[in-house]
């Protein structure tokens, strides 16, 4: 167990009953998929011209966030990603994407 790596940057305490707290970061419940509030743009900004599918707004946690990003990439046949609330599919799969998030029960919209 490397727990010292937390605790970079503290000071030594003399005090024999310092117990050092980290703190943790609390994730959002994922909404069910009626709730959610989806929108899927195309990007081409910082990736040397090539296109790639925006789906944002996502409100939940990295796992079902990820599921989510697996089976969009599956269905289209891409690859991608999924981070910080967005999920990247490689391509221009806009009109796809919706169809499938709606398929799913997902309020999604297209976006520019």
């Amino acid at each position: 167990m490397q727990d010292w790596k937390d605790r970079l940057g503290v000071v030594y305490s003399t005090n024999p009953d310092f117990k050092y707290e980290t703190a943790a970061e609390e994730e959002v419940e994922t909404l069910p998929a009626a709730k959610q509030k989806l929108i899927v743009s195309i990007d081409r900004r910082a990736r040397a011209g090539k296109q790639v599918t925006l789906v944002t707004g996502f409100v939940g946690t990295g796992d079902d966030l990820a599921a989510l990003a697996k089976t969009l990439k599956t269905k289209c046949g891409v690859g991608g990603s999924a981070k910080d609330g967005e999920i990247i599919i490689q391509g221009d799969f806009r009109d796809r994407v919706v169809e499938l998030l709606k398929g799913m029960g997902y309020n999604a919209k297209r976006g520019n």
